[in-house]
């Protein structure tokens, strides 16, 4: 951490000369050549000074309507600073229609300078005014990277904090939606904003995650991934326990669940917690088709979770051990390709694994330019160039490339770099104990996703503490008519219609998604 001011140095409150503020505002920020003083008479008469950051404020409102407004005189008698009790008040009240608001200390005045606020001082004051002229250039809304759909809403999060939460309004167009603010980082005094339906989400859960926030000590958060890593209730996990996504209305039906959401200025990545592990396989797309088409859909993406985390590891286990459960034509076939290659099947996974993880960590950081080079290039190494030179099978090129694209069925990207992970575990398990090794470590797997939580929810629910009537929205996605509670783990469910309740309306109205 960096040292930071004593306390009574943060707090210090400003001067009564204008030119010993100025002077003290420089050397705090080493008279930086973005820092922007423009000395006038505001009123005609009272010395002032405009401070604020170049490149984070609207030059052309600043000029054309800020200091034109302060520099004309007012036609009410005023002519000296005496005549009127608090010229400040007086500057705020009848010259300035933007949001503005007055301030004594010189941490206030850095948190606002730096914020992109104009800051106005008079000579003689020892306080000063904030005015609200931002004008940093923001990437507008577009669609989404990340998580695309085919049907549904094209609009995503951008950079901007309160852009983001707008969005968030926009479809929740209700009083009790609150949204409380931080400043977390003691050097980049990051925005954080969490959202919640007050009401509906658990307060218990909302005081954990003050007290989680309140918490954190780091100098700077950059991203939403930080403030993911330092709140998340288990460290020693591959599996994400907080949900990220770029989507508003994802964001929106989490909230009417009773989840609650955290947007960080700088990022268009949104969290929401709790998170489950059903969750990572749903899609906004299932909520906007009908219920038998989404249901195919998420039913293949579990089937394409044990594919991509199985496939290698079985093809050792019984290419290793296990031959005999083949039919003959097949073993043969298997035993030809293999006639010609050096490793062992164990060796010739971790190799094409290997090869094609860094085929796709290169897809992703290289220039667009080259990156249909780079494909061709792989394709070449991992399809005819390595099968014509007797390094791998043509077997194990097949499950190679299944396995790698069912890893991309998974919807959201933090489960899919877990199977990544423990898809080693699961070969290395395979290549020792066969069959039986990779039950070992499905074992292992289920057992660890049963300790896990989610802020206090049970990570593996609504299977693992069984809760039957929330399975309609997990494996299968039974229609609207059906949907008519809040997820049985949050406390307020019995609020807005309780266990088994037939209030159509709240499911309906809402269009509630459950988990």
């Amino acid at each position: 951490m960096l040292d930071n001011d004593a306390p009574e140095q943060r707090e210090k409150h400003l001067d009564v000369s204008l030119i010993d503020n100025i002077a003290t505002i420089k050397n705090k920020l080493g008279d930086s050549d973005d820092i922007i003083v423009k000395k006038f008479k505001c009123m005609q008469n009272w010395p002032a000074a405009t401070i604020y950051i170049d490149g984070l404020v609207d030059s052309q409102l600043l000029h054309n309507s800020i200091l034109q407004s302060l520099q004309l005189k007012l036609e009410t008698g005023i002519h000296d600073s005496s005549d009127y009790y608090d010229r400040i008040e007086y500057i705020q009240q009848n010259t300035l229609a933007t949001n503005t608001d007055t301030f004594c200390t010189f941490k206030e005045l850095y948190d606002h300078l730096l914020s992109g606020h104009v800051i106005l001082l008079l000579d003689n004051e020892t306080k000063g005014l904030w005015i609200d002229v931002s004008g940093l250039k923001e990437r507008s809304v577009g669609e989404p990277q990340s998580h695309t759909v085919v049907r549904g809403p094209m609009e995503g999060f951008t950079e901007n904090l309160r852009t983001n939460t707008a969005l968030i309004r926009r479809r929740i167009r209700d009083p009790r939606l609150w949204i409380e603010s931080r400043k977390i980082g003691n050097v980049t005094h990051t925005s954080v904003a969490f959202l919640y339906i007050k009401g509906i989400a658990d307060e218990g859960i909302i005081d954990d995650l003050r007290k989680r926030l309140d918490q954190i000590e780091i100098d700077g958060i950059l991203e939403s991934g930080y403030i993911e890593e330092l709140i998340q209730d288990k460290i020693k996990t591959p599996f994400p326990t907080v949900y990220n996504t770029e989507r508003p209305d994802t964001i929106a039906a989490g909230l009417l669940e009773g989840r609650i959401a955290i947007v960080v200025d700088g990022t268009p990545f949104v969290l929401l917690i709790p998170a489950l592990f059903v969750q990572f396989f749903q899609s906004p797309e299932d909520y906007y088709q009908r219920a038998d088409i989404s249901t195919l859909v998420r039913l293949l993406r579990y089937l394409s979770f044990f594919i991509a985390l199985l496939a290698p590891a079985m093809y050792i286990a019984i290419s290793t051990f296990h031959l005999e459960m083949l039919p003959t034509n097949l073993i043969i076939s298997i035993a030809a390709q293999r006639e010609g290659v050096p490793f062992p099947a164990f060796i010739e996974a971790i190799l094409m694994e290997i090869t094609y993880e860094i085929l796709r960590e290169a897809g992703v950081r290289i220039p667009r330019t080259i990156g249909q080079a780079v494909s061709i290039v792989g394709t070449l190494v991992i399809g005819q160039a390595a099968v014509a030179a007797g390094v791998v099978s043509a077997a194990m090129v097949i499950i190679v490339s299944i396995t790698a694209i069912s890893s991309y069925v998974i919807p959201e990207n933090g489960l899919s770099i877990a199977i990544r992970m423990l898809r080693f575990c699961m070969m290395f398990l395979a290549a020792s104990f066969g069959l039986f090794g990779i039950w070992i470590g499905l074992m292992a797997i289920l057992f660890h996703l049963t300790t896990l939580k989610s802020f206090g929810v049970p990570y593996m629910s609504p299977f693992g503490p069984y809760i039957a009537p929330d399975i309609k929205d997990s494996i299968f996605r039974i229609p609207w008519k059906r949907m008519k509670t809040l997820p049985l783990y949050n406390p307020n469910m019995d609020k807005l219609g309780g266990r088994g309740s037939k209030r159509l309306k709240v499911g309906r109205s809402s269009r509630r998604r459950r988990t």
